[in-house]
């Protein structure tokens, strides 16, 4: 495992309070990657999924981090492939307050394929011998679609569909990508990873609890586990990041994975 610096200087950053979660997957024109979100392509050939689970940071995917995972993969030549799944959201909330909506829950699918403009599949179609790599946004749906880790913490149980995705992939020896507060869902999963969420303390506790071993990096940087072929990056977890820091972030956490499908 290796933390691999963005740019020369580090800065340190703090972390947020919202943890976000989201599986995405990519097509490329030579490699194929998945991305669990709500956007499935009608071809199959040379690709890469993304996995979403709703469409917003504070009950669904962070957008900002799945459209920067969009875009690298989109310049790098990647057709992308996104999936989530087809449940209901455990809760609604009013980006504009914050406050929890008390309406009935809306469908993570239907939700995702805003992100994903409309082609979707869900994640129970997603299979890791279709494809040559995985990645997983952030947004506080990892926490409470993807899993209950918000609820429940180091004792969360992660959807049986991601959960599979997540092992199929590792045991295919196929790279998975994850930012912000979805690699929690890697501790959950494969015994022993290394992953980061930035240098938040208690997400690192929580991470050690559950098997795993957090490794702390920066804005700057992402965490590489070269045996299992993870990379994660703390994206959103660092509360004073900008949109352009989370750009980048993610720009060196797509390029890695992409390397580790060669």
């Amino acid at each position: 495992m290796i933390c691999t610096p963005i740019c020369g200087r580090l800065t340190r950053r703090s972390l947020a309070v919202q943890r976000y979660f989201s599986l995405m997957s990519t097509h490329t024109g030579f490699k194929k990657v998945a991305l669990v979100c709500s956007y499935q392509s009608q071809f199959y050939h040379s690709t890469r999924p993304q996995i979403l689970h709703g469409c917003g940071v504070f009950d669904g995917s962070e957008i900002h981090e799945a459209t920067s995972m969009l875009v690298h993969l989109s310049k790098a030549g990647a057709d992308v492939f996104v999936f989530a799944p087809n449940i209901q959201q455990d809760h609604v909330t009013d980006h504009s307050t914050g406050s929890e909506v008390a309406e009935k829950s809306r469908n993570v699918l239907v939700e995702s394929a805003r992100i994903s403009r409309g082609k979707i599949a869900p994640i129970s179609e997603l299979k890791s011998e279709k494809f040559d790599a995985l990645l997983i946004p952030g947004g506080f749906g990892a926490a409470t679609t993807l899993s209950n880790f918000a609820s429940a913490g180091a004792s969360c149980e992660v959807l049986q569909d991601v959960k599979r995705v997540l092992e199929d992939f590792v045991h295919a020896k196929k790279p998975i990508g994850l930012c912000c507060i979805a690699p929690v869902l890697a501790a959950r999963c494969l015994p022993g990873v290394h992953v980061t969420t930035g240098t938040d303390a208690g997400t690192a506790r929580a991470i050690k609890s559950m098997g795993a071993v957090h490794e702390k990096c920066e804005i700057t940087e992402v965490c590489v586990d070269e045996n299992l072929k993870v990379v994660t990056a703390p994206a959103y977890m660092c509360a004073t990041a900008t949109i352009a820091d989370i750009f980048d972030n993610i720009g060196l956490l797509v390029k890695k994975v992409l390397s580790l499908t060669n």
